[in-house]
């Protein structure tokens, strides 16, 4: 059964993104008093009294313009309220009944919505004497919040999860794939995403920056579920202006820690920059399974080893990834995007893989066997035993005489030998040497 949804809708500016970040737990959407901040759906999980829902921040609605953006992130609202079960349609308890109020009220009336009409901004337990011309909206009892002091909010989510639907399912399933897209602004980042997911749930445009948050989004296949969250591409520091665009490289950086998979988009009219090289870095010491995807292959001219020497290009400058598969595809005409999802499978099985320590150990003695330890003024290198101590990414625990006789490159020898045996495609793994001294 799917999970609840719980959309907050409203005109630009009156505290959506900060009730979103209270309900979430945590500083997902971007707060900033900039109208037209939250451009897209942003989606995370909420919790309330052990019941779990996914809750959707959206773009302000501006009911009447004729501006590219705000044309769609008004389009992007209606999506939510289309898919939520539950409205929090939020109003400025200061400022008082807008026109602009009155209109997203006209809307969601005529949706015949589960609507729940939230007044913010009321900081103390006095009610301001604006707070009572919200009932001219027709849309019953306004519920008195204040989203940025957290007042009310407990009394509003007791009203939410009342309103859920029968068939919805609130318990915690842990049992999802995680998967950011990263990779610089305007390699294609949404329209893979959108591709994927058979709809646009993430705006797409050749505007640069239009993806300013990291959007959390559900999907299913089969019995296979993921959350993809497509990230605002990061630009080098110097280029990150103002402060919005600070936040979303924060917020890129954040959203490859909560992965579990990154899929490395990679703009194939460049090739592998500088900045490329960066955020992959930070994928990889940060422990997550990762693809690599060359985008726009299609406006490549191809001659004979055209693939080849870009596959060299690549393998020699994302050289400490290069446990990480390798799919070329053109977002756009959707050519190997259907790779893309088994490929994510795939390295998330080895990213979660264990190995027993009885078989472990017998491929590391074969591996010694092979090739001896080094030594160093007639001390060599004994190694006693390993074991796998954790998974995501596997981490391998193995127990040394002496640490100053390790040399990198046999270090190197032994994950080469254990990859040989087990795949591990598309994950790093990572040692930890320990000195057993005897008697140990």
């Amino acid at each position: 059964m799917a999970r609840p949804v719980v959309a907050i809708v409203g005109r630009p500016n009156v505290g959506k993104s900060t009730l979103f970040n209270r309900i979430a737990g945590r500083r997902i959407a971007i707060v900033e008093d900039t109208p037209g901040v939250t451009r897209d759906r942003i989606y995370a999980e909420g919790e309330w009294l052990n019941n779990y829902f996914t809750i959707i921040d959206t773009g302000g609605i501006e009911p009447d313009t004729s501006d590219v953006i705000l044309s769609k992130m008004r389009s992007q609202a209606e999506i939510a309220i289309e898919t939520a079960d539950v409205i929090l349609f939020i109003v400025d308890g200061k400022a008082g009944i807008t026109s602009a109020d009155r209109e997203v009220a006209n809307m969601l009336r005529k949706n015949h919505k589960n609507v729940i009409l939230v007044c913010n901004k009321v900081d103390t337990h006095i009610l301001p004497d604006t707070f009572y011309e919200f009932y001219e909206l027709g849309l019953g009892d306004p519920i008195p919040i204040s989203a940025s002091q957290g007042l009310g909010t407990g009394d509003l989510l007791d009203e939410v999860i009342k309103r859920f639907p029968e068939d919805k399912d609130t318990e915690y399933d842990e049992d999802i794939i995680k998967v950011a897209v990263i990779g610089k602004p305007n390699v294609g980042k949404s329209s893979l995403v959108n591709k994927i997911l058979g709809e646009e749930r993430v705006i797409v445009s050749d505007i640069p920056g239009t993806t300013r948050d990291a959007i959390d989004t559900l999907f299913e296949v089969g019995e296979d579920r993921f959350v993809f969250i497509d990230t605002a591409g990061m630009r080098r520091k110097k280029k990150v202006k103002e402060n919005i665009e600070r936040y979303s490289v924060v917020r890129s950086l954040t959203a490859i820690e909560r992965a579990d998979v990154c899929l490395m988009v990679i703009d194939a009219t460049q090739g592998v920059t500088e900045q490329d090289t960066k955020i992959a870095g930070y994928a990889h010491e940060n422990g997550k399974a990762i693809v690599i995807l060359i985008n726009k292959w299609d406006l490549i001219e191809k001659e004979t080893n055209t693939y080849l020497n870009f596959e060299k290009e690549v393998r020699e400058k994302l050289s400490f990834i290069n446990y990480a598969p390798l799919i070329f595809i053109s977002a756009k005409t959707g050519k190997r995007v259907n790779r893309v999802i088994d490929m994510i499978k795939t390295v998330s099985n080895n990213h979660s893989m264990r190995i027993s320590t009885g078989i472990l150990n017998d491929i590391i003695s074969e591996a010694i066997l092979m090739n001896q330890p080094p030594s160093d003024k007639g001390k060599r290198l004994r190694i006693y035993y390993a074991t796998q101590v954790s998974v995501k990414p596997p981490k391998f625990v193995i127990f040394i005489n002496n640490k100053e006789l390790l040399h990198f490159s046999y270090q190197r020898y032994l994950e080469n030998e254990i990859r040989k045996a087990f795949g591990f495609e598309g994950t790093p793994i990572w040692f930890q040497f320990r000195e057993k001294k005897k008697g140990d």
